[in-house]
């Protein structure tokens, strides 16, 4: 399998709420693009590092007007990651530049279809166990 590069572009999205009269800024990263690359990891890091320079996150682009460029801090840690602060007109975002490598893929399977019989049958049986959740081969 020859390598399949992306680059992960995730926003730190603030959503303000208010409980018993105290405003409360709650702040969830969450990805909003996953770019293919076409070529090797020089090149997904080429475009990390122009997506960290360049990018505009929904927040900041929402309320720009043309012509408008946003102050930006972009970091880049040792290990390739961007950390970007983008501030335009009293909003701020922190984006999350990576490269990533495809190691593994599977498509979605949905089991046949239960028969009548089976949906009765089912109705008067107890419920299946829940499936256990994923651990470590050898744990306890």
């Amino acid at each position: 399998m020859t390598a399949e590069w992306y680059v992960l572009i995730e926003e730190d999205t603030r959503l303000t709420e208010r409980a018993d009269g105290v405003e409360l800024k709650l702040h969830r990263w969450m990805l909003v693009g996953t770019h293919h690359i076409e070529g090797d990891e020089a090149q997904a890091l080429a475009a990390a590092e122009d997506a960290a320079l360049n990018y505009v996150p929904q927040v900041i682009a929402r309320h720009a007007k043309p012509g408008d460029v946003p102050a930006r801090h972009a970091l880049v840690t040792r290990d390739g990651e961007w950390l970007v602060i983008v501030r335009q007109r009293h909003r701020e975002c922190h984006l999350r530049v990576t490269t990533a490598r495809l190691v593994h893929s599977t498509e979605e399977r949905e089991a046949p279809p239960k028969s009548l019989k089976e949906m009765f049958r089912g109705a008067l049986d107890a419920p299946q166990p829940p499936q256990k959740p994923w651990a470590p081969a050898g744990g306890s």
